[in-house]
């Protein structure tokens, strides 16, 4: 009986561990995509695809295609930072830390592309 207990408690302890290691993971793509949605998504779309009026009116780039994901996460900074045709830039509307949370979540569009 107290073998029993104690491999239920060792079970429970391994389960809020692993439970507390993900969760800023979570947190952290929880932040980005309402980033994204908040600052991204009028144009691009909430997929990435750019299949937005605003979007297709500013020839926005669907972030899921290979040649945007092929550029550096340097490149991707850069052009959020500086603006692109008719992207304006957002230099002094974003942080550095969130402009980086921005190209990770872009990354992570082109992988739920179906």
């Amino acid at each position: 009986m107290r073998k029993t207990w104690i491999l239920g408690r060792v079970a429970t302890t391994v389960v809020l561990l692993i439970s507390a290691l993900l969760l800023p993971s979570a947190r952290a793509q929880s932040a980005a995509e309402k980033l994204y949605k908040a600052k991204c998504a009028m144009c691009h779309s909430e997929d990435g695809s750019g299949d937005t009026p605003a979007g297709k009116k500013m020839s926005a780039r669907d972030f899921r295609l290979a040649e945007v994901q092929k550029q550096t996460d340097a490149q991707l900074i850069e052009i959020t930072v500086k603006g692109k045709n008719k992207m304006p830039g957002f230099d002094k509307k974003l942080t550095e830390e969130q402009i980086k949370q921005l190209v990770a979540y872009i990354r992570e569009l082109a992988k739920k592309k179906k």
